[in-house]
């Protein structure tokens, strides 16, 4: 989707992604990031590392940056509870870390299971000594991610970009 302000948030995180040599997108499906793992399937100098469970994407990263390659875990709010564990490798270790989260338990939550990991998602992840920013609307999205790319890979850095549930939209239960 293209606007009279450029490419959609969705596309500018893909194209971010690419231009700082991202080559590894280690995620659980999440209809929140649908867009970019479509577009890092269809590119052939990136490579997307389906999960079974968020705290392997941490495992993934780390691994990726020891084989010389830059990465990102894309992962839905309610999987940053599993990763707490896997999170004191990364300042333990001083491994740089990229991290895109999808919101859940905040605006218009259908689901009340999203809801007490989507309050303490950020609090969780800064407690394990991530910086945490956040993106609440279509305009800050790209300067956002951008920021935390080179926090992580020019300083070291071990950041996560929160993308609110407001930027996603409102998901509804279907038959089907």
């Amino acid at each position: 989707m293209t606007g009279e302000t450029g490419p959609s948030w969705p596309e500018q995180i893909f194209s971010i992604l690419k231009a700082g040599g991202i080559r590894q997108v280690a995620y659980v499906p999440d209809a929140g990031h649908a867009h970019v793992l479509r577009r890092v399937d269809a590119d052939s100098e990136m490579r997307g590392v389906v999960l079974t469970t968020e705290e392997e994407g941490v495992a993934v990263n780390c691994g990726a940056w020891l084989g010389g390659e830059r990465s990102v875990l894309l992962m839905q709010s309610s999987g940053v509870g599993n990763c707490v564990n896997m999170f004191s490798l990364l300042g333990n270790c001083r491994f740089p870390f990229l991290a895109l989260v999808t919101m859940r338990g905040e605006w218009a939550e259908f689901n009340p299971w999203q809801v007490p990991m989507g309050k303490a998602t950020q609090s969780v992840m800064e407690d394990m000594g991530i910086t945490v920013l956040r993106a609440n609307r279509p305009e800050e999205v790209a300067e956002t991610v951008s920021a935390a790319l080179d926090a992580a890979f020019e300083a070291g850095e071990q950041v996560a970009v929160l993308l609110s549930q407001g930027l996603i939209g409102r998901k509804k239960w279907t038959d089907g």
